[in-house]
């Protein structure tokens, strides 16, 4: 993205703000304005305060005039301090507010191309270097810029074949920061990049503590963690290198000006105090020239990292081009010739499947894996649409329907279960505005929680840690199915919804399951095939395909590869 584009999109997101930034805009104008102010009285003070040419004056002038300029100093600078904050706080929570709503509406494909580790180093990492940037560049870059220009306007008041001479430093500043810029910006797109790694390496180590324990992986995890922190080192180390590099060169120029400077301003007849005068307000332009050249190095890191930022909120989000909405679907689901092939696999994951739900049918998938099962829920779902053919629901093609219209006629059980560092009761409830007390507990009772809840020292209040740690197994996945109960879609898809259970509560949550599949059109997904016996119908997939279709009894029956598979798992049961 070119630096005219970055530059331009921060500038709308700070354009709700701009009263306020110009406000500060005035207030470093103010603080830079009191740097000639200040050389200006010493040298009234030197040419008019000593030597033969004194003048009679009240010493009280003395420290009213100073303390006035550096009291008006202060209050510019607190000033320009309260208001830069003040925006910058805003633009980053705009930013990171933007970046959040669009991670929870890009497509489920993304999650699986981009890394876990790197989207949360995009929305906290790389969001905090872009508002650092225009911290940096709004504070060092514009106050800076105008104490170097209202000291020049004074230097070529007091001499301007002097300050011609001064002036050298300046492009050849600019020849040096322009030298450095490309490097630097490409360092701070490797060292983003590795950045997202690690972060990825430490999620995971977090996550999979158990996994790297009990298979002894601490050695491999900790060179993975080391190799990444290396090349951050060596990313570190290199712009440095080329950041600071500047420093030194700026300084001899600089040198150089000033002696130049020195030698000629002898040979001219100024007086002390002139003299003075325009070598403090040459040094004085040291620091904030010094401060101009080392902001090259976080605004190269900004822009790096606002390319990154505008990119993921430049990501296409779900296509949502539905325009029919549902009160309640009656549930009747139909594939009609869908094929579906994932991005990047060269095999088709489902080949011209047709298959129809009744409304308040149970329809159970089975199938060795890789057969399909799990493409057939993600297009139920929506999270993905078919490469050709349709879904529909009561005969409305998917993309006719809003998304949102749609998620809702959805309850989902699935073996991985998720849950969030919440209260149990807001689990249950999730995604839910205010909770209906009667429902909540009808829907505990429903799932068989109510030992769980009876047994929590604050009962549904009960936080119950990152993906419910405090719950068993067990407890959490009914903890899903309470969930899918509150919720009362007309559509239910159950994958594997009872296998993290032991037989006791497999049976108890069964009869849950019983209950509220009545009425509801089921998708089951199962591997145990004695948990199915009793859907409707059985489908069974084998390489995209739906081969078989029938209930229990009559595929047992016709001896295919349903009959197969059941009678594997029923002598490997015995």
């Amino acid at each position: 993205m070119e630096n005219s584009a970055v530059i331009g999109r921060l500038l709308k997101i700070v354009k709700p703000y701009r009263t306020r930034g110009i406000l500060a805009l005035f207030a470093m104008a103010g603080t830079a304005s009191t740097q000639p102010m200040l050389t200006n009285s010493m040298q009234l003070l030197l040419d008019n305060g000593f030597g033969e040419h004194k003048v009679a004056f009240s010493l009280w002038w003395v420290p009213a005039i100073l303390i006035s300029i550096f009291a008006l100093r202060g209050v510019f600078t607190f000033s320009t301090a309260y208001l830069n904050n003040w925006v910058i706080g805003r633009v980053l929570n705009d930013l990171r507010r933007g970046m959040f709503d669009r991670l929870l509406r890009l497509p489920a494909a993304h999650f699986q191309e981009e890394s876990t580790g790197t989207m949360i180093n995009t929305v906290i990492g790389d969001v905090r270097q872009v508002v650092d940037m225009i911290n940096s560049v709004f504070l060092a870059f514009v106050r800076d810029t105008l104490t170097v220009l209202a000291l020049l306007g004074y230097l070529f008041y007091l001499n301007w074949r002097l300050t011609l001479v001064a002036l050298v430093i300046v492009p050849l500043t600019s020849l040096i920061v322009r030298t450095t810029t490309k490097r630097l910006r490409r360092l701070n797109r490797d060292n983003q990049r590795v950045t997202g790694e690690m972060t990825q390496v430490v999620e995971e180590a977090a996550r999979g503590h158990q996994v790297i324990r009990i298979f002894s992986g601490e050695r491999y995890e900790k060179a993975r963690f080391e190799a990444r922190s290396e090349a951050l080192r060596g990313f570190q180390q290199r712009m440095t290198v080329a950041a600071a590099a500047t420093v030194p060169i700026t300084q001899v120029v600089t040198s150089l000006a000033v002696s130049t400077v020195v030698v000629m301003a002898l040979h001219e007849k100024i007086t002390v105090g002139e003299f003075t005068a325009f070598i403090t307000s040459m040094l004085m332009l040291l620091a904030p020239l010094k401060n101009l050249v080392e902001v090259n190095g976080p605004l190269q890191r900004g822009m790096a990292a606002a390319e990154t930022v505008f990119a993921m909120m430049d990501a296409a989000v779900e296509p949502d081009p539905g325009t029919i909405e549902f009160e309640r679907a009656k549930g009747r689901l139909a594939f009609e010739h869908v094929s579906f092939r994932y991005p990047g696999q060269a095999a088709p994951a489902l080949s011209d499947v047709s298959l129809e739900i009744a409304a308040g049918e149970t329809l159970a998938l089975v199938g060795v894996s890789g057969g399909g099962k799990s493409t057939m829920v993600n297009l139920a779902t929506r999270f993905y649409a078919p490469e050709t053919g349709r879904v529909t629901l009561d005969g409305v093609p998917f993309d006719q329907i809003k998304l949102a219209s749609l998620r809702a006629q959805l309850a989902m059980v699935s073996q991985n279960v998720v849950l969030f560092d919440d209260t149990l009761g807001a689990n249950i409830a999730y995604g839910v505005e205010h909770v209906d007390p009667k429902r909540l507990a009808a829907a505990v009772k429903a799932a068989h929680l109510d030992d769980v809840v009876a047994a929590l020292p604050d009962g549904l209040d009960t936080m119950i840690g990152e993906n419910g740690g405090r719950l068993s197994g067990g407890q959490r996945q009914r903890v899903a199915i309470a969930r899918a109960i509150y919720k009362d879609a007309p559509i239910l898809i159950l994958d594997e919804a009872t296998s993290a259970l032991d037989n006791e509560s497999e049976r108890a949550v069964q009869a849950a399951l019983d209950t509220l599949m009545a009425g509801r059109t089921t998708l089951v997904i199962a591997h145990r095939l004695s948990t199915i016996e009793r859907a409707d119908r059985i489908a069974v997939l084998d390489h995209g395909r739906v081969i078989e279709v029938g209930r229990h009894a009559e595929l047992l029956a016709r001896g295919g590869v349903y009959a197969n598979l059941y009678r594997l798992q029923f002598s490997e049961a015995a």
